[in-house]
C-alpha cells in the first residue's frame, strides 16, 4: 500500500492533503509506487527534511528555525511548514508558559524522520569523509549525530547523565543499557555526571568525534567531570572508517 493509499488520521492532514495543496506546493509526482518515491513526494523539497530535523527534540519557533538555517528565507520557511503541516508531519503548537508562542513541531508520524535521518548521516560517511567538515553544525544536528553513531554493545552497566551546553541552547542525555535518550533544556539539570560546555556545536564534535582537547579557554571548550569517565562517554561512538576496496 502506498503512502497516497493510507488515510492518516494526524491532525486532519493526510499525505493525499497535498495533492490538494495550494499552487505554490504543487509538486512534479513521480507516478512511481515505490515507497522512496512516495517518501520523496512528501519531503523531498530542499529544506525540507533539515526544518524536520530541527524539530526533532521539541517544538520550536518560527524565528528559531531560522536561525538555525541562515541559507533559508522567511517566505520559503513559511511555504515548507505550511507544505509538512497538511502532509501531517508538521504541527502548530503553543509552547508553555511562560513563553505562550506559537511554535511548530512534529506529529507522531514525523518523528520516525529520526531513523531516516540517522540513516543518512552514517550513510554519507560511507568513506570515512564527508563535505564540509567546516561548515557550521546546529545544536540538534550533533545532538543528532551522537544518536547515529552510538553502538549500544559499548554501553555495559553504564547508567550517567551528561549536559549540553552550547552557545545559548542546553541538552540533556540520559545514558543506560536500554539506550540513550536527549532531552532539550539541559540547563535545568542540576548535578550532571558530565556536562560538556562550548561555543559552537563544530568545536563539541570534534571533542566528541575526534577525541580532541576538551579544554580549551580560547574555544569556549570545557568538559565538567571525571575524566575517566569523559573518555568511556566520547567511546560509545562508533568513528566513521573508511572501507577497503
Amino acid at each position: 500500500m502506498g503512502l497516497q493509499d493510507i488515510s492518516r488520521e494526524k491532525d486532519g492532514a493526510s499525505g493525499a492533503a497535498l495533492a490538494q495543496a495550494p499552487a505554490h506546493k504543487a509538486r512534479r509526482w513521480y507516478q512511481d509506487g515505490c515507497g522512496a518515491a512516495q517518501a520523496l513526494e512528501l519531503m523531498g523539497e530542499r529544506w525540507s527534511l533539515l526544518i524536520a530535523r530541527e524539530l526533532l527534540l521539541g517544538a520550536r519557533r518560527f524565528n528559531e528555525i531560522r536561525a538555525a538555517l541562515p541559507g533559508l528565507s522567511a517566505k520559503i520557511l513559511s511555504e515548507r511548514l505550511e507544505t509538512l503541516e497538511a502532509s501531517g508531519v508538521v504541527q502548530p503548537c503553543l509552547l508553555p508558559p511562560p513563553v505562550s508562542a506559537r511554535a511548530y513541531g512534529l506529529t507522531q508520524w514525523g518523528q520516525g524522520l529520526e531513523d531516516v535521518l540517522c540513516s543518512l548521516v552514517r550513510w554519507a560517511h560511507h568513506d570515512g569523509e564527508v563535505q564540509g567538515d567546516e561548515l557550521p553544525l546546529t545544536p540538534v544536528a550533533l545532538m543528532l549525530a551522537l544518536r547515529a553513531w552510538l553502538v549500544p554493545e559499548r554501553f555495559g552497566e553504564l547508567d550517567l547523565w551528561v549536559a549540553f551546553d552550547i552557545a545559548e541552547q542546553r541538552f540533556a542525555a540520559r545514558v543506560r543499557a536500554s539506550g540513550m535518550t536527549i532531552h532539550p533544556g539541559g540547563a535545568a539539570l542540576r548535578a550532571p555526571d558530565l556536562r560538556f560546555t562550548a561555543r559552537s556545536a563544530r568545536d563539541l564534535h570534534e571533542v566528541l568525534f575526534s577525541r580532541g582537547e576538551r579544554d580549551v579557554p580560547d574555544k569556549g571548550l570545557r568538559c565538567e567531570g571525571d575524566p575517566a569517565l569523559a573518555d568511556r562517554f566520547a567511546g560509545l561512538f562508533a568513528q566513521p572508517v573508511p572501507e577497503t576496496h
